[in-house]
């Protein structure tokens, strides 16, 4: 197995892992910034109000795009599984 086999698998596992992550992490994000902006509007200072409505989020994007992100999962597993023979032979 080449330097550059290791490298190309690599960069392909980060750019999976960016693609899966990303749905739940921006609905997060969104949510978290709409709770701060509530929070400076009408003065409330608790922080613990932040956390239920995030994980509520993701909580709904994993349940959105799910299926997405298991075909883009699945799919990367397979092409490693199923190609890995071939590159490295």
């Amino acid at each position: 197995m080449s330097g550059d086999l290791v490298i190309q698998l690599g960069q392909e596992a980060l750019m999976v892992v960016l693609l899966v992550c990303a749905p739940m992490l921006g609905l997060g994000l969104t949510v978290g910034l709409m709770v701060s902006v509530f929070q400076a509007t009408t003065s409330i200072q608790e922080q613990t109000l932040a956390f239920i409505p995030k994980i509520i989020a993701v909580f709904v994007a994993i349940l959105i795009f799910g299926p997405w992100m298991l075909r883009i999962m699945v799919e990367f597993f397979s092409g490693i599984f199923i190609g890995l023979p071939a590159r490295i032979g």
